[in-house]
């Protein structure tokens, strides 16, 4: 099918990071069948539910659990944790009911180091599976082969005595790199994508996909003559020209292109952290256009009317018809929005993100203004060392002991953040001026609207240098959207016809009237317009 009527071009996709969404068998973690009792809240057919249209599952994978199943151990079983294969299907046979896609997260760079195939490779030299990692001699002095960092600290080699050679690990030394140099490693994780996609899964998000293949030659990684010692663990002491964005990961990205094409309509992103040149490499690999590189630029620019218009205009403009763009304002490796940058900005990101074109992602909680929950050093769990703990906090329902995540008298694996009994769904469904009652509007509004689902983006002048003012162009309608970045009040003055409000901020103005010629927001307000009564 031509990849512009996909269902990805129409999705909403939130992701659920199981452990935290919701317990259903008493043993304070979240599983499948956690996810499939509040499959109604995410989407049950009308504008009483969120609304979504995709859920990206982050890993359920037989795994140890070093890195919360990003080591695994079975590519094609679902830990029991989490549940089993049977429910798996009974997940996918009720998303097919409420219309609502599957992606699941892919992880192809690493494995646990108790996964049968790297169990194999480190018996000897000669297994049969030696080769599916990456081993390297000592120097002379026995020290690692060469410079390269691990992602989470130290050396990315950890020494194997038994058969005296180094194996490669980008993270955990848990975790070791798949060497996808051998085409029988590139042949057995195609059909790992392969397998889920004949189990009923659209599409994938694939981790780590930078760290792919390294330097045939290792050679070492060069300095970075402007890192600064002690604002983080190291890792960027070095460039890794060696270790990351190789030529060849580029021709692999262009053979899943071909594997996601065999069933049909199949898309996926990928997660590397990269500028727009970065991103373009990712986009031009996949001629057929069911692969883009995940968008987290929006987490990291400095907050401001003019820095968000200037990225978002480059971004637009690297694209061609089939790259579909997307954007990421939260995950599971970054403090919340509201956390990192208050709940009036939240509101805000929520409408640039639900208005732009392309792929909006939403990471469970967001949709509720949930914040980092304060972890004590005792109940951590994050082993990386990175303390991601806070982000992760059991999603938050209502009023009830543990709020709805698991039953009184459990334990949850993590402690609730501190405002669950303010910021909870039952107290937002009820309030129509909440961040939820925004979030709903926003999506639902979408669907609706050709101009948002298919329409162009241009960006125009507002007349002020705080308000960033774009348009959503197509024959049946145009929007104007208005947003206020700064905290005071701002007058905009926008050539445009008397317009009705779809959405607001603060979900005050549905269906007032506006003259934007001379209009005064208030701090941190946005504002949707149509033209279409």
């Amino acid at each position: 099918m031509d990849i512009k009527d996909s269902w990805s071009r129409r999705a909403v996709v939130y992701q659920i990071y199981p452990r935290s969404f919701r317990d259903s068998d008493g043993d304070g973690v979240g599983d499948l069948q956690g996810i499939i009792d509040k499959l109604d809240y995410l989407n049950d057919g009308t504008e009483d539910s969120l609304g979504v249209e995709t859920i990206w599952l982050s890993p359920v994978y037989r795994s140890p659990m070093r890195d919360f199943g990003y080591d695994i151990s079975d590519y094609c079983d679902i830990d029991p944790v989490f549940g089993d294969l049977l429910t798996f299907d009974k997940l996918v046979r009720e998303t097919k009911k409420r219309d609502i896609h599957i992606m699941m997260d892919f992880v192809p760079n690493h494995t646990s180091d108790q996964h049968p195939w790297f169990v194999e490779s480190r018996k000897s030299k000669k297994s049969k599976r030696r080769d599916w990692y990456v081993w390297a001699d000592p120097k002379d002095d026995g020290s690692p082969p060469n410079n390269w960092l691990s992602v989470f600290g130290g050396s990315a080699w950890t020494l194997d005595e038994k058969t005296n050679q180094y194996y490669l690990h980008h993270f955990l030394k848990e975790q070791p790199d798949l060497n996808w140099r051998n085409p029988a490693v590139k042949e057995a994780m195609f059909d790992v994508l392969r397998f889920w996609i004949k189990r009923g899964v659209s599409g994938f998000r694939t981790d780590a996909i930078y760290h792919l293949v390294e330097d045939r030659e290792m050679r070492d990684d060069p300095p970075n003559q402007n890192y600064v010692a002690g604002r983080d663990d190291g890792y960027e002491e070095f460039v890794h020209e060696f270790t990351q964005g190789r030529e060849e990961l580029f021709h692999i990205l262009e053979e899943m292109c071909y594997v996601l094409a065999e069933k049909g309509d199949k898309f996926m992103v990928t997660e590397a952290y990269l500028d727009i040149p970065g991103m373009d490499k990712v986009y031009h690999a996949c001629k057929n256009g069911r692969i883009a590189p995940l968008n987290f630029n929006l987490m990291m620019i400095e907050w401001g009317a003019a820095q968000y218009r200037e990225f978002i205009d480059r971004f637009e403009a690297t694209l061609a018809p089939n790259e579909w763009p997307n954007y990421v304002i939260g995950n599971h490796d970054r403090k919340r929005v509201v956390s990192r940058v208050g709940s009036e900005h939240a509101r805000l990101l929520a409408i640039l993100q639900l208005t732009l074109r392309g792929m909006p992602f939403i990471y469970y909680g967001e949709e509720i203004g949930m914040r980092d929950g304060e972890i004590p050093e005792e109940k951590r769990k994050d082993i990386a060392g990175v303390n991601r703990d806070g982000a992760r906090t059991p999603m938050q329902w209502d009023n009830s002991p543990n709020s709805g995540f698991c039953e009184d008298g459990v334990s949850p694996w993590l402690p609730l953040s501190e405002d669950w009994h303010r910021k909870n769904v039952e107290i937002e469904e009820s309030d129509p001026h909440s961040i939820l009652s925004l979030y709903t509007k926003l999506i639902w509004h979408r669907k609706k609207s050709p101009a948002l689902l298919s329409g162009s983006y241009r960006s125009i002048e507002s007349g002020n240098g705080y308000v960033f003012a774009y348009l959503r162009e197509c024959k049946e309608e145009t929007l104007l959207v208005i947003l206020n970045f700064d905290d005071h009040d701002q007058r905009v003055h926008i050539d445009f016809p008397k317009s009705k409000v779809v959405a607001s901020t603060h979900q005050n103005k549905p269906g007032m009237s506006i003259d934007t010629t001379d209009y005064a927001l208030h701090p941190y307000e946005g504002l949707v317009l149509s033209t279409r009564i």
